[in-house]
This record gives structure tokens, C-alpha cells and sequence, in this order.
């Protein structure tokens, strides 16, 4: 189907675009189109028009979350079934172009040559586009898809049931928790599982950078971050955001990605009484959080020691979470303690190894954490 000849007649029209609109142009174009033809020119316009134009069937399916477009001639989409190359292609790079710079409106902000690189939120996406020349490849698009079904935590951990006991008593302790791993590991999809736990009672205080958290739970509020306008002023960050959710009154005060200079004020709040607190941290291992912990304390003008202080008596424990090709699962939940010489450090309590849980030197002391919940040692023993 050319869409070209009709295109612009069609798009001139600020109303509706309907199949009767549609069909009128087509005959003023001279082409003949069948009822099913025509209706499906009206989603392709609407989608060129509100929605992501050539990348909107791949956002419509259910498994994909994130859409990766590396120029013109490469489309990618990522997901429950991994990284795979599409068929999707644009005419051209001017066509991607314009689609990024589309999006990037919606968001309220402007992409073009000085402003090469734009991060948006949209309603149900996350959007980042590079223009060249800092892209070497064409304009590129990362789009990361905000799905409304929320998965429950047994859902979510499918063939590996065993971790649930753990998890649930995590919740149900009210113990403070990270959940770790590399970008697309699924730390905000076990995130918004684990709150679904949380008591119908409690007050949970979202704090976020870009909208991704979607927990089942009966009261949730959601605070954003903003960028700076074009003046280069009206920026909320992520620590103001922390500082105001602590006077709404939270029974549970979740920062969605832990990465700059907010963690300074999310350890003080963990250590003034807000207990149940939950976060998400990029880190390779649990081992590395403590060194991702004293980078992001730096930012803050924190001190090793001072950090280490703050975090050894704030958190509780890390949720690491790894990815390969058989998918997304957890491989290790670890206490963060303080060491005798005034550091931070990890503790394995209990690890996956080989599709079984083994209980590591952290595994007494994580049992007494939750020990109203009776939990037994894992059956396949220590490390």
C-alpha cells in the first residue's frame, strides 16, 4: 500500500483520522482500496501521527519491552525472547530523524543539532534519541516500553518457585532491600512484584527518575524527576523528590534506580525509622554494590567511611538478579554490612548455583532477620 499519494491529504486535516476520511482520499488519489486495506491506512496514519509511526506493531507486542533503532536499515526490539534484529525498516534517515524528533516534542522538550542527545517520557514509553554527529550511525532511538499488566511474584519467577518463601518474608519483614543487576536484567519488574506484597495498609511513596514502576497495591502515590527548560531552570531531581516524599507520610519510600547524588538522602531516610524501603542499583554483581554505593555517595560529598556508616546500618540486603540466554532470574541475595576496618561489603546468604539455592556465610544471619517467618535452610545446604 502507498500511503504517500494520500499521506499528506489525509494528515493536513487536524481532525480524526477515520476510515471515511481515509477512503475519500483514496479516491481523490485515484487508487482503489478494500475495506480492510483502508482501515488498515487509518492505524498506520494514526500511528504515524500520535503513535511510533513504523516501530508501533513491534510496541504492541506483549513480550517486548524495550525497541532499539541503530539508524535507518537496523531495528531491533528486546525482551522475553532476548535481543533479535527485526524486518522493520525506514526509508530513510531523515525519516528517523523526524519520527525522534516527533517523540521528543510530545515530551515537551527539543531535539535538534543543539541538542543532540534527549531523554522523554511519553505516556507508556521512555524515549532517548542521539542525533549525528554524535551518533556515528544515524539518528538512534531507545524506547522502553512501561507494559500496564503487572506479573505476581510467582508469576514472574516461574520455574525457579524456591526464591518466593525468601522474597515474601523480605516484604513481610519490612527489611530495607536493593534489588541489583545489569540494564534489562528485570530489577523493575521483580521490583513492582515484590511491593504487590506489601500490606493494603501501607502508604507506599514511588520516587522515580522516568515512570516505570507499576505495582498491583491499593495506594501508591508517584513522584517524577523533571529536566531543566530551555532556560535552563525548573529541574526536580531525584534527592528533592526523596526530601518531599518523606513528608507525605510513607509507610514504604521506594527510589526506583539508585544512581547519583539521592543516595545520601535516601540512607537517611532508611535511617530514620522508614523501614520496608526498596530500590533498584546497576551493578555486575552484589559483590560490586558497595563500590556502586561509595561512587554515588562521592556525589553526594559523602566520605568512604561516612557512606559505609550510612549504608552498613540502612540497608539490609541485595537482591542480585542476572541475565542470560535461558532469560532473567536470581542468583543471589546478600546482607551489606559494615567491616571492621570502617568499609562496606557484601555477604552472600544465599546463592543459585547449578538451579539449586545454596546458603552462604550470610545465610544465620539473614534466617535471624527473618525469623519470625520460620524460613529453613536451603535443602541442597552450604556453598
Amino acid at each position: 500500500m502507498d500511503l504517500a499519494a494520500f499521506r499528506d491529504a489525509v494528515l493536513a486535516d487536524p481532525s480524526p483520522v477515520t476510515g471515511a476520511r481515509v477512503a475519500a482520499a483514496v479516491q481523490t488519489s485515484g487508487q482503489v482500496l478494500g475495506t480492510a486495506a483502508v482501515l488498515e491506512a487509518v492505524e498506520n496514519l494514526n500511528a504515524d501521527l500520535r503513535g511510533l509511526g513504523p516501530l508501533q506493531k513491534l510496541a504492541q507486542e506483549g513480550t517486548v519491552t524495550d525497541i532499539l533503532v541503530n539508524g535507518p536499515q537496523e531495528v531491533w526490539t528486546d525482551g522475553s525472547g532476548g535481543l533479535r534484529q527485526t524486518e522493520v525498516v525506514f526509508a530513510s534517515d531523515a525519516e528517523v530523524r523526524a519520527l525522534a524528533a516527533r517523540l521528543v516534542t510530545a515530551g515537551g522538550r527539543r531535539l535538534d543539532d543543539s541538542n543532540p542527545c534527549v531523554d522523554v517520557r511519553l505516556e507508556g514509553y521512555r524515549v532517548h534519541a542521539v542525533l549525528p554527529p554524535v551518533s556515528t550511525q544515524g539518528t538512534l532511538l531507545s524506547i522502553r516500553i512501561r507494559r500496564p499488566q503487572v506479573f505476581t511474584l510467582a508469576e514472574l519467577l516461574g520455574d525457579a518457585p524456591e526464591w518466593l518463601p525468601y522474597l515474601e518474608a523480605v516484604v513481610a519483614s519490612r527489611l530495607n532491600f536493593l534489588i541489583s543487576g545489569a540494564t534489562g536484567s528485570g530489577k523493575t519488574t521483580l521490583l513492582s512484584a515484590m511491593l504487590g506484597l506489601a500490606e493494603s495498609t501501607e502508604r507506599l511513596v514511588l520516587v522515580e527518575d522516568a515512570a516505570e514502576l507499576n505495582p498491583e497495591h491499593p495506594h501508591v502515590v508517584g513522584l517524577q524527576s523533571r529536566h531543566s527548560n530551555v532556560e535552563g531552570s525548573g529541574t526536580v531531581d531525584l534527592g528533592e523528590l526523596v526530601r518531599q516524599a518523606l513528608r507525605m507520610r510513607p509507610d514504604r519510600l521506594i527510589v526506583g534506580e539508585c544512581r547519583g547524588a539521592e543516595v545520601r538522602d535516601f540512607l537517611a531516610a532508611m535511617n530514620t525509622g522508614h523501614a520496608g524501603a526498596g530500590g533498584t542499583v546497576h551493578a555486575n554483581s552484589a559483590a560490586g554494590v558497595p563500590a556502586r554505593l561509595a561512587a554515588m555517595g562521592a556525589l553526594a560529598g559523602m566520605s568512604p567511611e561516612a557512606l559505609a556508616l550510612q549504608a552498613g546500618n540502612a540497608l539490609d540486603l541485595v537482591i542480585h538478579l542476572e541475565r542470560s540466554e535461558g532469560g532473567r532470574r536470581i542468583a543471589e541475595l546478600a546482607l551489606i554490612n559494615c567491616t571492621s576496618g570502617g568499609g562496606l561489603q557484601s555477604v552472600p546468604a544465599l546463592k543459585a548455583v547449578g538451579g539449586t539455592i545454596l546458603e552462604g556465610p550470610g545465610w544465620a544471619e539473614l534466617q535471624d532477620r527473618l525469623a519470625p517467618w520460620g524460613l529453613r535452610r536451603p535443602e541442597a545446604g552450604a556453598l
